[in-house]
Protein backbone atom coordinates (compact mmCIF):
# COMPACT_ATOMS: atom_id res chain seq x y z
CA UNK A 1 0.00 0.00 0.00
CA UNK A 2 1.42 3.35 -1.03
CA UNK A 3 2.36 6.26 1.93
CA UNK A 4 0.16 8.52 1.34
CA UNK A 5 2.14 10.95 3.57
CA UNK A 6 4.96 11.22 1.31
CA UNK A 7 8.74 12.60 1.84
CA UNK A 8 7.90 16.00 2.20
CA UNK A 9 6.54 15.17 5.65
CA UNK A 10 9.66 13.85 7.12
CA UNK A 11 10.92 16.83 8.87
CA UNK A 12 7.29 17.50 10.33
CA UNK A 13 6.68 13.81 11.38
CA UNK A 14 10.76 14.34 13.40
CA UNK A 15 8.95 17.47 15.26
CA UNK A 16 5.40 15.38 15.73
CA UNK A 17 7.74 12.37 17.10
CA UNK A 18 9.35 14.39 19.47
CA UNK A 19 6.39 16.39 20.68
CA UNK A 20 3.72 13.47 21.25
CA UNK A 21 6.77 10.67 21.95
CA UNK A 22 6.28 8.25 19.05
CA UNK A 23 8.81 6.13 19.35
CA UNK A 24 7.88 5.13 22.89
CA UNK A 25 5.08 3.91 21.11
CA UNK A 26 6.48 1.20 19.03
CA UNK A 27 5.67 -1.67 21.48
CA UNK A 28 1.87 -0.70 21.75
CA UNK A 29 -0.45 -2.62 19.92
CA UNK A 30 -2.86 -1.54 17.59
CA UNK A 31 -5.76 -1.76 19.51
CA UNK A 32 -3.85 0.37 22.42
CA UNK A 33 -2.57 2.73 19.70
CA UNK A 34 -6.46 3.09 18.91
CA UNK A 35 -7.78 3.57 22.57
CA UNK A 36 -4.62 5.96 23.05
CA UNK A 37 -6.08 8.07 19.90
CA UNK A 38 -9.24 8.31 20.61
CA UNK A 39 -8.45 9.77 24.48
CA UNK A 40 -6.37 12.32 22.82
CA UNK A 41 -9.18 13.61 20.05
CA UNK A 42 -11.01 14.35 22.99
CA UNK A 43 -8.53 16.70 24.42
CA UNK A 44 -7.88 18.11 21.39
CA UNK A 45 -8.47 22.25 21.40
CA UNK A 46 -6.94 22.98 17.86
CA UNK A 47 -9.06 20.92 14.93
CA UNK A 48 -11.23 19.38 17.06
CA UNK A 49 -13.95 18.38 14.41
CA UNK A 50 -11.17 16.95 12.43
CA UNK A 51 -9.87 15.52 15.38
CA UNK A 52 -12.58 13.44 16.29
CA UNK A 53 -13.66 12.73 13.05
CA UNK A 54 -10.19 10.90 12.72
CA UNK A 55 -10.64 8.86 16.02
CA UNK A 56 -14.04 7.81 15.52
CA UNK A 57 -12.82 6.35 11.57
CA UNK A 58 -9.74 4.79 13.75
CA UNK A 59 -12.29 3.32 16.00
CA UNK A 60 -14.11 2.12 13.58
CA UNK A 61 -10.41 0.07 12.54
CA UNK A 62 -9.98 -0.76 15.92
CA UNK A 63 -13.55 -2.68 15.81
CA UNK A 64 -12.92 -4.84 12.68
CA UNK A 65 -9.07 -5.55 14.20
CA UNK A 66 -11.22 -7.05 17.29
CA UNK A 67 -13.21 -9.30 15.14
CA UNK A 68 -10.08 -10.35 13.42
CA UNK A 69 -8.37 -11.43 16.72
CA UNK A 70 -11.71 -13.26 17.66
CA UNK A 71 -11.47 -15.46 14.26
CA UNK A 72 -7.89 -16.41 14.61
CA UNK A 73 -7.07 -14.60 11.26
CA UNK A 74 -4.62 -12.35 12.76
CA UNK A 75 -2.65 -15.68 13.49
CA UNK A 76 -2.06 -16.44 10.06
CA UNK A 77 1.16 -14.91 7.54
CA UNK A 78 -1.74 -13.89 5.02
CA UNK A 79 -3.81 -11.85 6.93
CA UNK A 80 -0.77 -9.97 8.87
CA UNK A 81 0.91 -9.02 5.66
CA UNK A 82 -1.28 -6.34 4.21
CA UNK A 83 -1.84 -4.88 7.63
CA UNK A 84 1.68 -4.63 8.88
CA UNK A 85 1.53 -0.95 8.11
CA UNK A 86 -1.39 -0.47 10.25
CA UNK A 87 0.53 0.45 13.88
CA UNK A 88 3.00 3.22 11.61
CA UNK A 89 -0.26 4.73 10.90
CA UNK A 90 -2.06 4.45 14.06
CA UNK A 91 1.08 6.21 15.17
CA UNK A 92 1.14 9.13 12.83
CA UNK A 93 -2.99 9.88 13.90
CA UNK A 94 -1.71 9.80 17.56
CA UNK A 95 1.07 12.50 17.36
CA UNK A 96 -1.10 14.80 14.96
CA UNK A 97 -4.07 14.56 17.20
CA UNK A 98 -1.63 14.73 20.50
CA UNK A 99 -0.27 17.73 18.45
CA UNK A 100 -3.78 19.45 18.62
CA UNK A 101 -3.76 19.38 22.34
CA UNK A 102 -0.02 21.09 22.71
CA UNK A 103 -0.30 25.20 23.67
CA UNK A 104 3.18 26.18 23.02
CA UNK A 105 5.62 26.74 20.01
CA UNK A 106 4.48 23.66 17.91
CA UNK A 107 1.12 24.24 18.03
CA UNK A 108 1.74 27.77 16.53
CA UNK A 109 3.69 26.21 14.16
CA UNK A 110 1.40 24.33 13.34
CA UNK A 111 -1.74 26.60 12.94
CA UNK A 112 -3.94 26.48 9.65
CA UNK A 113 -3.65 24.74 6.50
CA UNK A 114 -0.68 22.73 7.02
CA UNK A 115 -2.20 20.60 9.97
CA UNK A 116 -6.04 20.83 8.30
CA UNK A 117 -3.85 18.78 5.23
CA UNK A 118 -1.62 16.56 7.23
CA UNK A 119 -5.33 15.74 9.32
CA UNK A 120 -7.05 14.54 5.84
CA UNK A 121 -4.60 12.64 4.55
CA UNK A 122 -4.56 10.52 7.85
CA UNK A 123 -8.34 10.07 8.09
CA UNK A 124 -7.66 9.19 3.95
CA UNK A 125 -5.11 6.44 5.45
CA UNK A 126 -6.91 4.84 8.13
CA UNK A 127 -10.04 4.67 5.56
CA UNK A 128 -7.44 2.62 3.03
CA UNK A 129 -7.75 -0.12 6.10
CA UNK A 130 -11.91 0.30 6.57
CA UNK A 131 -11.90 -0.68 3.22
CA UNK A 132 -9.16 -3.51 3.66
CA UNK A 133 -9.68 -5.34 6.56
CA UNK A 134 -12.96 -6.70 6.12
CA UNK A 135 -11.47 -7.78 2.42
CA UNK A 136 -8.77 -9.24 4.03
CA UNK A 137 -10.95 -11.53 5.85
CA UNK A 138 -12.45 -12.83 2.69
CA UNK A 139 -9.45 -13.42 0.75
CA UNK A 140 -8.00 -15.46 4.08
CA UNK A 141 -11.25 -17.69 4.12
CA UNK A 142 -10.91 -17.71 0.26
CA UNK A 143 -9.44 -21.39 0.35
CA UNK A 144 -12.63 -22.94 1.07
CA UNK A 145 -15.88 -22.32 -1.24
CA UNK A 146 -17.77 -21.78 1.61
CA UNK A 147 -17.09 -21.15 4.90
CA UNK A 148 -18.80 -20.87 8.52
CA UNK A 149 -17.20 -20.13 11.50
CA UNK A 150 -19.24 -19.58 14.75
CA UNK A 151 -16.83 -17.68 17.62
CA UNK A 152 -18.23 -16.54 21.09
CA UNK A 153 -21.89 -17.66 20.68
CA UNK A 154 -22.59 -16.37 17.47
CA UNK A 155 -20.66 -12.89 17.40
CA UNK A 156 -18.49 -13.38 14.32
CA UNK A 157 -19.89 -15.36 11.18
CA UNK A 158 -18.22 -15.31 7.80
CA UNK A 159 -19.68 -16.62 4.57
CA UNK A 160 -18.07 -16.96 1.37
CA UNK A 161 -19.24 -18.82 -1.88
CA UNK A 162 -20.03 -18.02 -5.80
CA UNK A 163 -23.01 -15.74 -4.93
CA UNK A 164 -22.82 -14.42 -1.74
CA UNK A 165 -20.36 -12.90 0.95
CA UNK A 166 -21.16 -11.81 4.36
CA UNK A 167 -19.18 -10.94 7.21
CA UNK A 168 -21.54 -10.32 10.43
CA UNK A 169 -21.10 -9.28 13.69
CA UNK A 170 -22.98 -7.78 16.70
CA UNK A 171 -26.09 -7.41 16.16
CA UNK A 172 -26.38 -4.16 18.42
CA UNK A 173 -25.91 -0.74 16.02
CA UNK A 174 -26.80 2.43 16.23
CA UNK A 175 -25.83 3.78 13.16
CA UNK A 176 -25.69 2.35 9.84
CA UNK A 177 -22.62 2.94 6.99
CA UNK A 178 -22.18 2.22 3.89
CA UNK A 179 -19.19 1.70 1.90
CA UNK A 180 -18.48 0.93 -1.85
CA UNK A 181 -15.80 -0.69 -2.99
CA UNK A 182 -14.76 -1.45 -7.07
CA UNK A 183 -14.05 -5.27 -6.55
CA UNK A 184 -10.27 -6.11 -7.85
CA UNK A 185 -8.64 -9.18 -8.99
CA UNK A 186 -5.50 -8.41 -6.85
CA UNK A 187 -5.89 -6.80 -3.14
CA UNK A 188 -3.68 -4.52 -3.58
CA UNK A 189 -5.40 -2.79 -6.09
CA UNK A 190 -8.09 -2.05 -3.68
CA UNK A 191 -5.89 1.10 -1.69
CA UNK A 192 -5.90 2.80 -4.79
CA UNK A 193 -9.58 2.80 -5.15
CA UNK A 194 -11.06 6.70 -3.91
CA UNK A 195 -13.26 6.07 -0.71
CA UNK A 196 -16.94 6.90 -1.70
CA UNK A 197 -20.06 6.42 0.11
CA UNK A 198 -21.80 7.87 3.12
CA UNK A 199 -20.07 7.24 6.57
CA UNK A 200 -22.58 8.27 9.38
CA UNK A 201 -21.41 7.96 12.54
CA UNK A 202 -22.47 9.43 16.18
CA UNK A 203 -20.22 11.88 16.93
CA UNK A 204 -18.88 12.62 20.16
CA UNK A 205 -21.39 14.33 22.84
CA UNK A 206 -19.07 15.42 25.61
CA UNK A 207 -19.39 19.01 26.82
CA UNK A 208 -16.51 20.77 28.76
CA UNK A 209 -18.85 24.07 30.33
CA UNK A 210 -15.44 25.60 31.17
CA UNK A 211 -14.43 25.47 27.45
CA UNK A 212 -17.66 26.58 26.18
CA UNK A 213 -17.94 29.78 28.31
CA UNK A 214 -14.41 30.43 27.66
CA UNK A 215 -15.10 29.83 23.78
CA UNK A 216 -18.26 32.66 24.03
CA UNK A 217 -16.29 35.12 26.55
CA UNK A 218 -13.43 34.80 23.61
CA UNK A 219 -16.18 35.99 20.92
CA UNK A 220 -18.30 38.00 23.14
CA UNK A 221 -14.87 40.86 23.05
CA UNK A 222 -14.25 40.12 19.56
CA UNK A 223 -17.49 41.11 18.29
CA UNK A 224 -19.78 44.36 18.61
CA UNK A 225 -23.61 43.36 19.89
CA UNK A 226 -22.47 40.07 20.90
CA UNK A 227 -23.43 40.01 24.42
CA UNK A 228 -23.61 36.90 27.44
CA UNK A 229 -27.49 36.84 28.45
CA UNK A 230 -28.70 35.99 32.30
CA UNK A 231 -30.10 32.71 32.09
CA UNK A 232 -33.20 33.32 34.78
CA UNK A 233 -33.63 36.61 32.26
CA UNK A 234 -33.99 34.69 29.15
CA UNK A 235 -36.99 31.84 31.50
CA UNK A 236 -38.85 34.98 32.26
CA UNK A 237 -38.95 36.26 28.77
CA UNK A 238 -40.34 32.59 27.63
CA UNK A 239 -42.41 32.30 30.41
CA UNK A 240 -40.26 29.61 31.52
CA UNK A 241 -39.70 28.11 28.18
CA UNK A 242 -43.87 27.68 27.84
CA UNK A 243 -44.86 25.17 24.88
CA UNK A 244 -47.21 28.26 23.78
CA UNK A 245 -43.68 30.48 23.41
CA UNK A 246 -42.32 27.46 20.75
CA UNK A 247 -41.87 29.27 17.40
CA UNK A 248 -39.79 26.42 15.90
CA UNK A 249 -38.13 23.45 16.59
CA UNK A 250 -35.27 21.79 15.16
CA UNK A 251 -32.62 19.03 14.45
CA UNK A 252 -30.81 20.27 17.79
CA UNK A 253 -32.84 22.32 19.48
CA UNK A 254 -36.31 24.17 20.27
CA UNK A 255 -37.06 28.08 19.73
CA UNK A 256 -39.17 30.08 21.41
CA UNK A 257 -40.37 33.51 21.38
CA UNK A 258 -39.41 35.71 24.08
CA UNK A 259 -39.95 39.61 24.97
CA UNK A 260 -36.71 40.77 27.19
CA UNK A 261 -37.48 43.84 30.01
CA UNK A 262 -36.62 46.62 27.37
CA UNK A 263 -39.77 45.45 25.05
CA UNK A 264 -37.28 43.57 22.58
CA UNK A 265 -38.84 40.25 20.92
CA UNK A 266 -36.34 37.74 20.44
CA UNK A 267 -35.98 34.41 19.61
CA UNK A 268 -34.44 31.77 21.91
CA UNK A 269 -32.83 28.61 20.71
CA UNK A 270 -32.57 26.27 23.78
CA UNK A 271 -30.24 23.34 22.02
CA UNK A 272 -31.25 19.65 23.23
CA UNK A 273 -29.00 17.03 24.35
CA UNK A 274 -28.58 15.60 21.09
CA UNK A 275 -26.61 18.40 19.98
CA UNK A 276 -22.88 18.18 20.18
CA UNK A 277 -20.03 20.72 20.76
CA UNK A 278 -19.68 21.27 16.56
CA UNK A 279 -23.14 22.00 16.50
CA UNK A 280 -22.59 25.21 19.21
CA UNK A 281 -19.29 26.19 17.88
CA UNK A 282 -21.15 26.21 14.36
CA UNK A 283 -23.83 28.20 15.77
CA UNK A 284 -21.61 30.33 17.40
CA UNK A 285 -19.79 31.56 14.30
CA UNK A 286 -22.76 33.53 13.22
CA UNK A 287 -22.14 36.08 15.88
CA UNK A 288 -18.81 36.99 13.32
CA UNK A 289 -20.54 37.64 10.44
CA UNK A 290 -23.07 40.94 9.55
CA UNK A 291 -25.04 40.96 6.48
CA UNK A 292 -28.51 41.72 6.08
CA UNK A 293 -29.13 38.68 4.79
CA UNK A 294 -28.15 36.76 7.80
CA UNK A 295 -30.12 36.35 10.76
CA UNK A 296 -27.86 38.31 13.88
CA UNK A 297 -27.01 36.58 16.60
CA UNK A 298 -27.53 39.06 19.68
CA UNK A 299 -26.69 36.80 22.34
CA UNK A 300 -25.40 33.23 24.41
CA UNK A 301 -26.19 31.90 28.01
CA UNK A 302 -24.48 28.65 29.25
CA UNK A 303 -25.99 27.90 32.95
CA UNK A 304 -25.52 24.06 34.25
CA UNK A 305 -26.50 21.47 31.15
CA UNK A 306 -28.22 24.80 29.70
CA UNK A 307 -26.65 26.05 26.24
CA UNK A 308 -28.98 28.81 24.92
CA UNK A 309 -28.50 31.24 21.86
CA UNK A 310 -30.38 34.29 21.04
CA UNK A 311 -30.99 35.45 17.75
CA UNK A 312 -33.30 38.95 16.37
CA UNK A 313 -37.21 38.16 16.62
CA UNK A 314 -37.89 38.43 12.65
CA UNK A 315 -42.08 38.73 12.63
CA UNK A 316 -43.33 37.18 9.70
CA UNK A 317 -41.86 33.87 10.34
CA UNK A 318 -39.92 31.29 7.67
CA UNK A 319 -40.50 31.35 4.03
CA UNK A 320 -41.58 27.48 4.46
CA UNK A 321 -45.14 28.96 6.25
CA UNK A 322 -45.77 30.97 2.46
CA UNK A 323 -44.25 28.57 0.37
CA UNK A 324 -46.59 25.58 1.39
CA UNK A 325 -49.96 27.58 2.68
CA UNK A 326 -52.26 28.35 0.16
CA UNK A 327 -53.64 31.16 2.52
CA UNK A 328 -50.51 32.61 2.73
CA UNK A 329 -48.73 31.77 -0.25
CA UNK A 330 -50.65 34.49 -2.41
CA UNK A 331 -49.02 37.14 -0.04
CA UNK A 332 -45.38 36.38 -1.78
CA UNK A 333 -46.52 37.46 -5.45
CA UNK A 334 -43.58 37.25 -7.96
CA UNK A 335 -42.19 40.76 -6.99
CA UNK A 336 -41.87 39.54 -3.58
CA UNK A 337 -40.33 36.23 -4.72
CA UNK A 338 -37.90 37.51 -6.85
CA UNK A 339 -36.42 39.91 -4.13
CA UNK A 340 -36.03 36.73 -1.89
CA UNK A 341 -34.22 34.95 -4.48
CA UNK A 342 -32.04 38.30 -4.91
CA UNK A 343 -31.43 38.56 -1.19
CA UNK A 344 -30.67 34.91 -1.04
CA UNK A 345 -28.33 35.19 -3.40
CA UNK A 346 -26.03 38.28 -1.85
CA UNK A 347 -26.49 36.44 1.56
CA UNK A 348 -24.61 33.06 0.08
CA UNK A 349 -21.83 35.49 -1.65
CA UNK A 350 -21.40 36.82 1.41
CA UNK A 351 -20.92 33.57 2.96
CA UNK A 352 -18.77 32.24 0.80
CA UNK A 353 -16.40 35.07 -0.79
CA UNK A 354 -17.35 38.31 1.58
CA UNK A 355 -17.08 37.61 4.79
CA UNK A 356 -13.95 36.71 6.80
CA UNK A 357 -13.96 32.38 6.02
CA UNK A 358 -15.54 30.66 3.51
CA UNK A 359 -18.89 29.58 5.19
CA UNK A 360 -20.83 26.61 4.03
CA UNK A 361 -24.41 26.07 5.35
CA UNK A 362 -25.28 22.46 4.68
CA UNK A 363 -28.71 22.61 5.28
CA UNK A 364 -30.42 25.11 3.39
CA UNK A 365 -34.25 25.30 2.86
CA UNK A 366 -37.25 27.04 3.04
CA UNK A 367 -37.50 26.55 6.63
CA UNK A 368 -34.10 27.89 7.72
CA UNK A 369 -34.66 31.46 5.39
CA UNK A 370 -36.61 33.75 7.69
CA UNK A 371 -38.55 36.95 6.69
CA UNK A 372 -38.56 40.41 7.96
CA UNK A 373 -41.33 43.28 8.92
CA UNK A 374 -40.37 43.66 5.18
CA UNK A 375 -39.97 40.36 3.53
CA UNK A 376 -36.22 40.81 3.46
CA UNK A 377 -35.03 36.72 3.45
CA UNK A 378 -32.62 36.56 6.27
CA UNK A 379 -30.39 32.92 6.28
CA UNK A 380 -30.88 31.09 9.82
CA UNK A 381 -29.44 27.69 11.66
CA UNK A 382 -25.64 27.67 11.22
CA UNK A 383 -26.08 24.90 13.68
CA UNK A 384 -24.29 22.59 10.44
CA UNK A 385 -22.41 25.19 8.96
CA UNK A 386 -18.30 25.07 8.64
CA UNK A 387 -15.71 26.78 7.49
CA UNK A 388 -13.20 25.76 4.77
CA UNK A 389 -9.68 26.36 4.24
CA UNK A 390 -10.60 27.98 0.93
CA UNK A 391 -13.07 28.61 -1.63
CA UNK A 392 -12.97 25.75 -3.53
CA UNK A 393 -12.15 23.11 -0.15
CA UNK A 394 -13.74 19.95 -0.30
CA UNK A 395 -13.71 18.14 2.59
CA UNK A 396 -15.89 14.79 3.77
CA UNK A 397 -18.19 14.46 7.01
CA UNK A 398 -18.99 11.28 9.20
CA UNK A 399 -21.94 13.32 10.11
CA UNK A 400 -24.57 13.94 7.00
CA UNK A 401 -27.05 16.46 7.59
CA UNK A 402 -29.43 18.44 6.17
CA UNK A 403 -33.16 17.65 4.38
CA UNK A 404 -33.50 15.16 1.56
CA UNK A 405 -34.86 16.98 -1.49
CA UNK A 406 -31.95 19.88 -0.73
CA UNK A 407 -28.96 18.01 -0.38
CA UNK A 408 -26.43 17.69 -3.04
CA UNK A 409 -26.42 14.06 -4.46
CA UNK A 410 -22.23 14.10 -3.74
CA UNK A 411 -22.65 15.00 -0.01
CA UNK A 412 -25.84 12.81 0.43
CA UNK A 413 -24.57 10.03 -0.81
CA UNK A 414 -20.65 10.40 -0.06
CA UNK A 415 -20.24 12.98 2.79
CA UNK A 416 -18.39 15.41 0.45
CA UNK A 417 -19.10 19.31 0.93
CA UNK A 418 -18.12 22.34 -0.65
CA UNK A 419 -19.19 25.65 -1.46
CA UNK A 420 -21.00 23.95 -4.45
CA UNK A 421 -23.10 21.87 -1.86
CA UNK A 422 -24.73 24.71 -1.08
CA UNK A 423 -25.29 26.26 -4.83
CA UNK A 424 -26.84 22.96 -5.30
CA UNK A 425 -29.38 23.91 -2.15
CA UNK A 426 -29.89 27.07 -3.55
CA UNK A 427 -31.11 25.93 -7.20
CA UNK A 428 -33.31 23.77 -5.34
CA UNK A 429 -35.30 26.87 -3.08
CA UNK A 430 -35.28 28.71 -6.44
CA UNK A 431 -37.60 26.04 -7.90
CA UNK A 432 -39.69 25.60 -4.88
CA UNK A 433 -40.29 29.56 -4.57
CA UNK A 434 -41.25 29.68 -8.66
CA UNK A 435 -43.52 26.74 -8.35
CA UNK A 436 -44.57 26.11 -4.27
CA UNK A 437 -43.76 22.17 -4.72
CA UNK A 438 -41.75 19.90 -2.79
CA UNK A 439 -38.90 18.65 -4.25
CA UNK A 440 -39.21 14.58 -3.85
CA UNK A 441 -36.44 12.51 -3.94
CA UNK A 442 -37.32 8.65 -5.09
CA UNK A 443 -34.69 6.84 -3.61
CA UNK A 444 -35.83 3.50 -4.79
CA UNK A 445 -35.26 4.71 -8.47
CA UNK A 446 -31.69 5.78 -7.92
CA UNK A 447 -32.83 9.27 -7.88
CA UNK A 448 -29.65 12.03 -7.02
CA UNK A 449 -31.40 15.56 -7.64
CA UNK A 450 -35.25 15.62 -7.17
CA UNK A 451 -38.57 15.32 -9.29
CA UNK A 452 -39.17 19.19 -9.20
CA UNK A 453 -35.37 19.40 -10.94
CA UNK A 454 -36.36 16.42 -13.51
CA UNK A 455 -39.64 18.18 -13.56
CA UNK A 456 -38.32 21.63 -14.08
CA UNK A 457 -35.99 21.01 -16.62
CA UNK A 458 -38.31 19.23 -19.15
CA UNK A 459 -40.58 22.07 -18.88
CA UNK A 460 -37.38 24.62 -19.41
CA UNK A 461 -36.66 22.38 -22.13
CA UNK A 462 -40.11 22.00 -23.95
CA UNK A 463 -40.61 25.97 -23.31
CA UNK A 464 -43.56 25.62 -21.39
CA UNK A 465 -42.33 27.26 -17.47
CA UNK A 466 -46.13 28.45 -17.15
CA UNK A 467 -47.03 25.02 -16.25
CA UNK A 468 -43.97 25.15 -13.27
CA UNK A 469 -45.29 28.62 -11.89
CA UNK A 470 -47.13 28.55 -8.50
CA UNK A 471 -51.00 28.46 -9.35
CA UNK A 472 -50.98 31.27 -6.19
CA UNK A 473 -49.44 33.98 -8.46
CA UNK A 474 -51.83 33.75 -10.89
CA UNK A 475 -50.84 35.29 -14.51
CA UNK A 476 -48.98 38.29 -12.52
CA UNK A 477 -45.68 37.53 -13.26
CA UNK A 478 -42.99 38.59 -16.15
CA UNK A 479 -42.30 34.56 -18.08
CA UNK A 480 -38.48 36.20 -18.94
CA UNK A 481 -37.77 36.79 -14.93
CA UNK A 482 -39.11 33.43 -14.84
CA UNK A 483 -37.59 31.77 -17.40
CA UNK A 484 -33.98 33.04 -16.63
CA UNK A 485 -34.83 32.71 -12.67
CA UNK A 486 -35.49 28.69 -13.70
CA UNK A 487 -32.43 28.43 -16.29
CA UNK A 488 -30.29 29.36 -13.51
CA UNK A 489 -31.37 27.64 -10.97
CA UNK A 490 -31.41 24.38 -13.03
CA UNK A 491 -27.53 25.33 -13.73
CA UNK A 492 -26.93 25.02 -9.92
CA UNK A 493 -28.87 21.86 -9.32
CA UNK A 494 -26.52 20.03 -12.04
CA UNK A 495 -25.59 16.67 -10.63
CA UNK A 496 -21.70 17.08 -10.85
CA UNK A 497 -20.53 20.03 -8.75
CA UNK A 498 -17.98 20.96 -11.80
CA UNK A 499 -20.84 21.91 -13.65
CA UNK A 500 -22.27 23.76 -10.80
CA UNK A 501 -22.00 27.87 -10.97
CA UNK A 502 -20.17 29.64 -7.90
CA UNK A 503 -22.94 31.95 -6.17
CA UNK A 504 -20.66 34.94 -7.71
CA UNK A 505 -21.30 33.73 -10.74
CA UNK A 506 -25.36 33.11 -10.33
CA UNK A 507 -25.49 36.87 -9.13
CA UNK A 508 -23.98 38.16 -12.34
CA UNK A 509 -26.29 36.01 -14.47
CA UNK A 510 -29.79 36.84 -12.39
CA UNK A 511 -28.39 40.47 -12.70
CA UNK A 512 -27.37 40.39 -16.38
CA UNK A 513 -31.27 41.38 -17.82
CA UNK A 514 -31.32 41.67 -21.37
CA UNK A 515 -28.37 39.33 -22.15
CA UNK A 516 -28.54 35.69 -22.53
CA UNK A 517 -27.21 33.53 -20.08
CA UNK A 518 -23.92 31.29 -21.54
CA UNK A 519 -24.78 28.00 -20.06
CA UNK A 520 -27.33 25.50 -20.40
CA UNK A 521 -28.38 22.90 -17.76
CA UNK A 522 -27.76 19.46 -18.33
CA UNK A 523 -30.37 16.67 -18.49
CA UNK A 524 -30.85 14.84 -15.11
CA UNK A 525 -30.01 11.00 -15.18
CA UNK A 526 -32.72 9.31 -15.82
CA UNK A 527 -34.08 6.99 -13.56
CA UNK A 528 -33.63 3.60 -12.53
CA UNK A 529 -36.55 0.92 -13.14
CA UNK A 530 -36.33 0.05 -8.80
CA UNK A 531 -38.61 -1.42 -6.83
CA UNK A 532 -40.08 -1.00 -3.37
CA UNK A 533 -38.29 -3.14 -1.71
CA UNK A 534 -34.69 -2.82 -3.13
CA UNK A 535 -32.44 -1.35 -1.04
CA UNK A 536 -30.57 2.13 -2.43
CA UNK A 537 -27.44 1.78 -2.34
CA UNK A 538 -27.57 -2.07 -4.16
CA UNK A 539 -29.36 -0.48 -7.11
CA UNK A 540 -27.00 2.59 -7.87
CA UNK A 541 -24.31 -0.28 -8.20
CA UNK A 542 -26.57 -2.54 -10.11
CA UNK A 543 -27.20 -6.26 -10.42
CA UNK A 544 -24.13 -7.34 -10.29
CA UNK A 545 -22.94 -6.22 -6.90
CA UNK A 546 -22.34 -8.23 -3.51
CA UNK A 547 -22.71 -6.76 -0.26
CA UNK A 548 -21.13 -7.35 2.93
CA UNK A 549 -22.87 -6.51 6.27
CA UNK A 550 -20.81 -5.62 9.23
CA UNK A 551 -22.32 -4.35 12.74
CA UNK A 552 -19.24 -3.07 14.86
CA UNK A 553 -19.46 -2.77 18.81
CA UNK A 554 -16.30 -1.42 21.20
CA UNK A 555 -16.00 0.27 24.60
CA UNK A 556 -16.25 4.06 22.77
CA UNK A 557 -19.21 5.99 22.96
CA UNK A 558 -19.75 4.95 19.51
CA UNK A 559 -20.87 2.09 17.75
CA UNK A 560 -21.93 1.40 13.67
CA UNK A 561 -23.00 -0.93 11.33
CA UNK A 562 -21.12 -0.88 7.96
CA UNK A 563 -22.66 -2.20 4.85
CA UNK A 564 -19.63 -3.10 1.87
CA UNK A 565 -21.06 -3.05 -1.41
CA UNK A 566 -18.74 -4.67 -3.93
CA UNK A 567 -18.62 -4.19 -7.64
CA UNK A 568 -18.36 -6.19 -10.26
CA UNK A 569 -15.13 -8.23 -10.66
CA UNK A 570 -12.69 -6.57 -13.13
Amino acid sequence: MANPWGNSSSSLWATLGQASSVAQLAGVDALGLVSMVVQAALAARRHRDACVRLAQHVELVGGLLRELELSELMRREVTRRPLEQLGGALRRCYALVSACQDCGYLRRLLLGARMAEELRAAQHEIDMFIRLIPLVALVDSSTDNRLVKQVDKGMLSVVTDSSNCHTRFSTRASEFTKVRVQRATKLRNVGDQPFVGTVDLQEQKLFDIEELVELCTRIEEACVGFAKFNFFQIADATNNFSEKAIIGCGGFGTVYKGQLPDGLMVAVKRLDKHATIFDFDSELQLAKLQHINLVRLLGWCVHGKERIFVYEFLQNGSLDHYISDRTKGPLLDWSKRLKIIAGLTEGFVYLHKGSRFWIVHRDLKPHNILLDHNMIPKIADFGSARALSSDVAEERTIRVVGTSGYKAPEYASEGVYSMKTDVFSFGVLVLVIISGRKNTILDKQGDTVGELVRDAWCMWKDQRLHELVDPALGNVYEIAEITRCTQVALLCAQEDPADRPTMADVAAMLNSEGMSLPMEPKQPTALSKGCAGEDTSSAYMGQTSRTIDITITSSAPMSTRVQIILGPEV
